[in-house]
């Protein structure tokens, strides 16, 4: 009797396997056929579209750096402003323009007479390129323009000329002339501040210090910084004449 009751104990039930396959294999009632394929799929297209757009984003944004590029590097540096017209008097208390010196060369630097170095000094090197300028000097007038005109006049300009070269021209005219003319050439130029007890007439100028070489046409050719030797000047303004 023992013996067939814990037979029937420990044996377990006996299940159909034809419904164990049907259960495994189910889909929930509510899921679209092929689901888990069809979000793989979209998912990939979606990543191969967003690949494909910023290729072609990328392409274009390269092309357009490359057309900006190419377009600033072929396109030439633009000569700058420099020059424009001017009525001032001379040496000789003649009053003149700029449409005076047209056909020739015009080496013109802005300074003064009572400058103690910087002023002599460039038109000692401006004399000196037209010496070593030779026969070609005849093309290029030296040209002083003074920033000073309350104590440079024409007939002290005249004699101060004379240090320099032959073919000096010296310039001056009213404050307002000579501020125009500056400020077409772009020169910058002030009286400095005087010491306390200095005499009404011992004063400096403050002021830039530059060389233009200016052409027949009267449109900028070049410019030369203070410091440039004569040897330089000349080989440069040989270069163009």
């Amino acid at each position: 009797m023992s013996d067939n009751t814990d037979t029937d104990a420990d044996q377990e039930p006996q299940k159909d396997p034809a419904a164990t396959d049907q259960t495994a294999d189910a889909a929930p009632a509510d899921a679209p056929p092929g689901g888990g394929r069809l979000a793989w799929i979209s998912l990939a297209l979606v990543l191969v579209g967003a690949a494909i757009l910023l290729y072609a984003s990328g392409f274009h944004l390269d092309a357009e750096r490359k057309s900006v590029f190419q377009s600033t590097t072929s396109k030439p540096a633009d000569t700058p402003s420099i020059g424009g017209p001017f009525t001032l008097v001379d040496q000789d208390g003649k009053t003149v323009t700029d449409k005076d010196y047209r056909g020739k060369f015009l080496l013109i630097y802005f300074g003064y007479t009572f400058c103690p170095d910087v002023c002599p000094t460039t038109l000692t090197d401006m004399s000196d390129t037209l010496d070593l300028l030779g026969a070609d000097a005849d093309k290029v007038t030296p040209m002083l323009i003074t920033i000073d005109p309350e104590r440079d006049t024409p007939e002290h300009l005249k004699e101060y000329a004379t240090y320099f070269h032959p073919r000096m021209r010296a310039l001056t005219g009213t404050l307002a002339q000579i501020t125009a003319a500056a400020k077409a050439y772009r020169v910058y130029f002030a009286k400095a501040k005087m010491e306390e007890g200095s005499e009404p007439d011992d004063y400096l100028m403050d002021h830039s210090s530059v060389t233009y070489l200016m052409g027949p046409d009267g449109a900028f050719r070049l410019h030369f910084t203070h410091g440039t030797d004569a040897e330089t000047m000349a080989a440069r303004i040989r270069e163009i004449l």
